[in-house]
């Protein structure tokens, strides 16, 4: 039985006689075939195990209008410690007219992150000036191969090959700063022959050829190629939509300034309601409400002066007996305050600003908008002059952050806060305004008893809420029941 050859192999195949080797687009240059043509013809031969197509990929590095802005003004922390090199200390307000508005706060960040600046109430001053910064490097190694560094189109094309940048996690870090850095990743193809070709007739190929004779020349058989069957689907990994939200959140409260701290999600009730005012005949403490880990008592939970102040303040306030056994029963953590109030009194900061984020358990049914187990994020500012004004522009900024720009805030009560504040945010999906972040100044009854003589600025809530809001939905179990479909096809609302 014979092989025939289309008339479009033909052409590829006398044209690899003589090259030996060449790519799609030198093919379309010595035929009279169309792109589309070379690649339909080339997976035939290939199909026939004629010839082998090698794939290489070629990644390069160029800036993006922000980056291009950073090789020519400087990264803005550097434009922010150049500011405070010529002049420390200075007002916040001072080194915001200075600087773009955008760069002033991921550039305080990283500043107070890495340990360049501290400061004091209003006032920033400069700790260590670094000479040299592993991003201002990359950039200026990128910047410095561009022949137009005046070209903000983001699909420039100029800079260098991804595998001259030797420090990976700056580059990394970089490319997570919108448009520092873009990539420009091209494949090519190279088609050669196989062993296998050996067997075709290259000298009656070409006859035929030039006779313009379509029909076939003699080598061996193969079936008949479907060119139009369907290609097998390809999934590839990503994040689940709730950890990414988590990470961004925790990325913004870095970049704001604050400082991650973590703790067990196991807590005495000490910490998890003592601590925090919250009366040992509460029904939040009572079992339906909380989840108890059974016959585990802490040890030594707090010191002695702290669990005598506490207690004391319980027994003058709430005017009850207070039992010390109470506050030894062990809980799943129902939130993450008892993290913030117990590094508070341990540490007596006079000045910080913390987050923690993470699970708390709550003994609830579970619905549309509860869950046994959900993640909470709370943040908190200590310091002299801090003002629930300081407090309301913090969240604003968070919210802005994250894409929310419609936020009103209401009066409410909270246990330990006072006074407090309900943020409400406008979710255009059902055209109405929802409750998200509870926030207050932690009252002198949680503070004054545990050694903490400033005040305290706290807020918080639930990370699934602002998830929801985010991929648009309306029942949090969406997040957990496992649809395939929906995590592959998911975006932000």
């Amino acid at each position: 039985m014979s092989q025939v050859f289309h008339d479009i192999e033909k052409q590829i195949i006398i044209q690899l006689s003589s090259l030996k080797k060449a790519t799609p687009q030198k093919l379309e240059q010595l035929t009279s075939l169309s792109p589309d043509q070379i690649r339909r013809g080339v997976e035939w031969l290939r199909l026939k195990n004629l010839v082998h197509v090698k794939q290489t990929t070629k990644t390069t590095v160029s800036l993006g209008s922000n980056g291009i802005q950073a090789h020519k003004n400087n990264l803005p922390e550097r434009q922010l410690l150049n500011l405070l090199q010529k002049n420390s200390p200075q007002k916040i307000s001072a080194l915001q007219q200075q600087m773009p508005s955008q760069s002033f706060g991921p550039a305080m960040g990283l500043a107070k992150k890495n340990g360049w600046i501290q400061s004091s109430g209003d006032t920033i001053s400069l700790v260590r000036y670094p000479d040299s910064l592993p991003e201002e490097q990359i950039i200026s190694l990128i910047g410095n191969s561009s022949t137009d560094g005046n070209n903000n189109n983001n699909n420039n094309t100029n800079g260098i090959p991804l595998d001259q940048i030797t420090d990976i996690p700056t580059y990394h870090a970089l490319k997570k700063r919108p448009d520092f850095i873009i990539e420009n990743t091209i494949k090519s193809n190279t088609i050669s022959f196989t062993d296998s070709s050996k067997r075709i007739n290259f000298d009656k190929l070409l006859s035929s050829s030039n006779n313009n004779n379509n029909t076939s020349t003699t080598t061996t058989s193969t079936a008949p190629i479907d060119v139009e069957a369907a290609v097998p689907l390809t999934f590839l990994a990503r994040r689940h939509p709730l950890k990414e939200t988590i990470d961004e959140i925790r990325e913004i409260f870095v970049t704001l300034g604050f400082t991650e701290i973590v703790g067990s999600l196991s807590q005495s009730s000490f910490w998890n309601f003592d601590a925090l005012f919250t009366p040992q005949d509460h029904p939040a403490r009572e079992m339906q409400d909380t989840f108890f880990l059974d016959k585990i008592n802490a040890r030594k939970f707090a010191s002695a002066q702290q669990i005598n102040k506490v207690s004391t303040s319980h027994k003058k306030n709430w005017r009850y007996l207070w039992d010390i056994q109470t506050s030894k029963k062990m809980v799943l953590r129902t939130h993450t305050t008892c993290i913030t109030i117990k590094h508070l009194a341990e540490h007596k900061p006079d000045e910080a600003r913390l987050f923690s984020l993470g699970s708390v358990f709550r003994n609830e049914k579970p619905s549309y908008k509860h869950l046994v187990e959900f993640n909470q994020v709370e943040g908190v500012v200590i310091g002299s002059d801090t003002t629930l004004r300081d407090l309301m522009g913090i969240q604003k900024e968070f919210y802005k952050q994250i894409g929310i720009t419609k936020i009103k805030f209401w009066p409410t009560f909270f246990p330990y806060t006072e006074p407090s504040l309900q943020t409400m945010v406008y979710n255009e999906k059902l055209g109405k305004w929802v409750e998200l972040f509870g926030m207050g100044i932690f009252r002198p009854e949680v503070t004054k008893p545990l050694g903490i003589t400033k005040p305290v600025l706290a807020w918080g809530g639930g990370i699934e809420r602002i998830a929801m809001l985010k991929y648009g939905l309306n029942d949090v179990r969406q997040f957990f029941s496992n649809d395939i479909d929906w995590l592959r096809k998911r975006s932000v609302s």
